[in-house]
C-alpha cells in the first residue's frame, strides 16, 4: 500500500513539472510511459527530461521488471488489443 500511495504522490509531482513547464505537455514521463528497457539503455535518449526519471522514478524502482513493450498506438491500441494470430483451423 505504501509503494501505491508513493506512485500517487510522485504521478502528482510530474503534473505539477507539466503545470510549471519544467516537463513539454507532449513529451514527458507521463505521456510516454511505460519505458522500456531497450528504451532507456538506448545510447540515443531524444526526449527532454532525464533518463532516470524515466527508468527510475522512485528509489524502490531500482529493482524493477521493465515491460517488453510501450505504448501501442497510444490510448487506442493499448484498451483495444487486436489477435494477429492465424485462425484457429490452422491449429488442426
Amino acid at each position: 500500500m505504501d509503494r501505491f500511495v508513493d506512485s500517487l504522490l510522485l504521478i502528482r509531482e510530474e503534473i505539477q513539472k507539466i503545470e510549471e513547464g519544467l516537463f513539454d505537455r507532449e513529451i514527458n514521463p507521463l505521456k510516454m510511459a511505460p519505458h522500456t528497457l531497450q528504451v532507456c539503455v538506448d545510447s540515443n535518449w531524444d526526449r527532454p527530461y532525464p533518463r532516470e526519471s524515466a527508468a527510475f522514478p522512485a528509489e524502490w524502482c531500482h529493482h524493477k521488471l521493465f515491460p517488453t513493450v510501450g505504448r501501442i498506438d497510444d490510448k487506442y491500441g493499448d484498451m483495444n488489443l487486436i489477435c494477429s494470430c492465424p485462425p484457429m483451423d490452422t491449429y488442426k
